[in-house]
């Protein structure tokens, strides 16, 4: 039996060679996994560390059947084929970072992933683009829509900005 299609979000990160991560992200999500709801792209300073580049920053929205532990090794294995390595620093440069975000309405920890991911809660830059271009959905754990929570939420010192992005001649990001 195969199992049910779930609402799939996953937040991309990078920092170098950001236009050519980001749509190299978006090309092989879209591969694997068909249609995409693709939020702006945001541009953000480094969280944990000093003196890199800004970070381009968006949340990707699918619907799939795959578990878990699937999920988790096909975003680890692209993330690996761009470079980064399972030895690098937690906080650096990334050429390509893909965070599990919520799968449908998994609460818990999952073959190894926590869900929904603890950063939702705690990074603008993960919540202001669910909050925008996912509005509707809710948080697992807590039920609440996503444009609630980003509209109660204190970026403080968090700077981010939408930025303009182009993906195969189609504009999916623009500055305010």
């Amino acid at each position: 039996m195969k199992p049910e299609a779930r609402w799939v979000l996953i937040g991309i990160g990078t920092n170098l060679e950001r236009e050519r991560h980001v749509s190299l992200a978006l090309d092989a999500l879209e591969q694997r996994f068909g249609t995409l709801e693709i939020s702006r792209v945001f541009e953000s300073e480094p969280v944990g560390y000093s003196g890199g580049h800004n970070f381009y920053n968006l949340v990707v929205g699918f619907e799939s059947g795959i578990g878990v532990a699937e999920l988790s090794a096909w975003t680890k294995a692209l993330e690996q084929r761009t470079g980064r390595r399972p030895e690098d620093p937690k906080y650096g440069p990334r050429r390509l970072d893909l965070d599990l975000l919520c799968i449908g309405d998994l609460d818990g920890v999952f073959d190894g992933v926590e869900l929904p991911r603890g950063e939702i809660l705690t990074s603008a830059f993960v919540l202001r683009p669910l909050g925008e271009s996912f509005a509707t959905l809710r948080h697992p754990h807590l039920g609440r829509r996503f444009d609630t929570l980003w509209s109660e939420f204190d970026p403080g010192e968090q700077r981010l900005w939408p930025v303009e992005f182009s993906w195969h001649g189609r504009r999916i990001s623009r500055p305010d």
